[in-house]
């Protein structure tokens, strides 16, 4: 039976696929639109566990659906990084689709992870809690603007959009000017049914999810709650696919970019290819620690001391990044030890990466 190896080149209303036999050679180049069904249909002619390489591109998730229905194997790719590899002047559909069946069949395509249908469904939950969460600041965010922009200051110390807080404002927004007071009201009133929407979510992803055992062990770091766990979990996948901490914790764009050159090594920002939410999850659980950093339980903490000698030496951000970096790299030891967080420096030490 002959072999092929299949490239697809898709986009928002077509695919551009190319054939490649067992001998390197493009055997067939067709374009499918992107009809319920037909993607599955073209690909259900060729032999059970054809790969089939694929960008990442943002209609993805049912490409692949309908990849594996049909018996193939997806193999989903960075776009950028294979572009780059494959090394074309000239750029048409059909040469990329025909690049990716070449590198999938020379065995160098440069594949990201896919996470099975029923994870992929269920991440849903916690990211779109996460994009709500977003809303709400930005929300929050506005009225504090407004408020400053007519000198109002609240007390800091205290969360001003719930319990005395919550009332000191009400009471401070009735000293606006009359449309910014109507503004400010409309926006409280959105607020409110954002964390509507919130909490209905969490009520919702405590019910879908089972709590495993890895879960109770994300749930030993600091700062990390119950939906922050949740989040993790899901985003990591199997941390068996991570080489090592660093790995793990660059996947989640909390290692800065490196330039170095004779002899001189310079630390840029950190890295925007990542895994968003996963690195969402980790500042969140870095900035809950900062908040609570002043309580007398924390203080002893190592990654309290860590926020505050990080932000004494390069600042507030920095130690966010530094904090959130180490909670990526503590979840590879956590998951892969399977053993609950402990302080770095008890005589139980996490291992360092060499």
């Amino acid at each position: 039976m002959e072999n092929y190896t299949i490239g697809c080149d898709a986009h928002k209303r077509y695919s551009q696929i190319s054939v490649m036999d067992s001998h390197a050679r493009v055997c067939k180049r067709t374009r499918i639109e992107h009809t319920p069904g037909a993607v599955q249909k073209y690909l259900a002619q060729f032999p059970t566990g054809t790969p089939v390489a694929l960008e990442c591109v943002g209609n993805w998730y049912w490409i692949v659906d309908e990849i594996e229905a049909a018996g193939c194997v997806a193999q989903l790719t960075n776009a950028g990084r294979a572009k780059a590899m494959m090394g074309h002047v000239n750029k048409t559909d059909k040469l990329d689709a025909d690049g990716l069946a070449m590198l999938s069949y020379n065995g160098t395509l440069p594949t990201v992870w896919i996470p099975g249908g029923v994870l992929r469904d269920e991440r849903e939950l916690p990211r779109t809690r996460m994009a709500m969460s977003k809303y709400r600041t930005a929300v929050k965010n506005r009225i504090h603007a407004t408020l400053s922009k007519h000198a109002i200051q609240l007390e800091e110390e205290s969360d001003v959009f719930s319990g005395k807080g919550l009332a000191a404002l009400h009471k401070s927004v009735e000293s606006l000017p009359a449309e910014t007071r109507r503004c400010v009201e409309v926006q409280m009133v959105l607020l409110k049914d954002i964390q509507g929407c919130i909490e209905e979510l969490e009520n919702r992803i405590r019910e879908k999810m089972q709590w495993t055992p890895s879960l109770c062990l994300l749930k030993s770091l600091p700062g990390v709650g119950d939906i922050l766990a949740i989040v993790i979990e899901r985003e990591i996948g199997c941390v068996t696919r991570f080489p090592s901490a660093e790995n793990l914790a660059s996947y989640a764009g909390l290692t800065p970019k490196v330039n170095s050159s004779g002899g001189k090594t310079y630390y840029g920002s950190m890295r925007k290819e990542s895994n968003q939410f996963l690195k969402w999850a980790f500042v969140e659980a870095a900035n809950v620690i900062v908040r609570c950093h002043h309580y007398p339980g924390w203080k002893s903490k190592h990654v309290v001391r860590l926020y505050e000698r990080t932000a004494q030496r390069r600042g507030h951000a920095i130690a966010i990044g530094a904090v959130a970096r180490h909670l990526a790299e503590a979840t590879y030891w956590v998951l892969t030890k399977e053993e609950t967080y402990h302080e770095p420096n008890s005589k139980k030490d996490l291992p360092k990466q060499g």
